[in-house]
């Protein structure tokens, strides 16, 4: 009888897209709800975007164990903070934490691609996108997962940032408005759905203004 080798791995790739767009006085940030691992749906309802404060909210894809236990992380070192400074973080803040968290794991990691979005101190939008070892920097848009590489050429066609080597530095906001950002995100979707198997069904839209958070859906193709 031959031996099998054992090929078992903590590790699974449950897909899904996330993508955030950050504005002059807003943020839009969006994930599909379809997970799946091979070519098996296992639900078609599973949020991918967490509120972690008032005014910030991560997307996160990759696998969904590990996601979790993130999440868990982030939000008891968020109420310790909270408790010790008696306010919330800020979002630069929360994105600085979550850089902390994945680096700190870095040797056996979090498999998540996260985007964490938001309004900073000054209530202008900021993205910051992640690499599974907390490397992370802030951008005026972002796409992770499965269908990042579909959509990311298309955001860079649409509203390319200004160079970081740029002096005098430009903010890396979109000038796009809310409704016009919200528009583009559900095109993003519309195609890369088309093309990317583990993105699908519905779309999760949340924006945050001076007003609050704000959510919508679209329905995503479910084959």
């Amino acid at each position: 009888m031959t031996k099998q080798q054992a090929n078992w791995s903590p590790y699974d790739n449950n897909g899904g897209t996330c993508v955030a767009v950050a504005g002059a006085d807003y943020c839009v940030i969006a994930a599909d709800t379809r997970m799946s691992t091979g070519y098996n749906i296992l639900t078609r309802d599973y949020s991918k975007i967490i509120k972690l404060a008032d005014k910030c909210v991560m997307a996160s894809s990759g696998f969904q164990a590990d996601v979790r236990a993130l999440q868990k992380v982030l939000a008891s070192r968020h109420l310790i903070y909270q408790h010790q400074h008696n306010k919330q973080m800020s979002c630069p803040a929360m994105g600085q934490l979550l850089s902390n968290t994945l680096y700190y794991k870095r040797f056996f990691p979090y498999y998540s691609f996260n985007v964490l979005g938001g309004l900073d101190n000054e209530g202008k939008g900021c993205v910051f996108t992640y690499d599974a070892v907390g490397s992370y920097e802030r951008v005026g848009y972002s796409a992770q997962g499965s269908g990042s590489t579909l959509i990311m050429p298309f955001l860079d066609n649409q509203l390319k940032s200004p160079s970081p080597l740029l002096l005098p530095a430009k903010d890396a906001v979109t000038p796009l408005s809310e409704s016009e950002a919200i528009d583009l995100v559900k095109t993003c979707f519309a195609s890369a759905t088309e093309r990317d198997i583990y993105t699908g069904d519905k779309l999760e839209i949340v924006v945050l203004n001076a007003d609050g958070i704000r959510r919508e859906e679209m329905d995503l193709r479910k084959d």
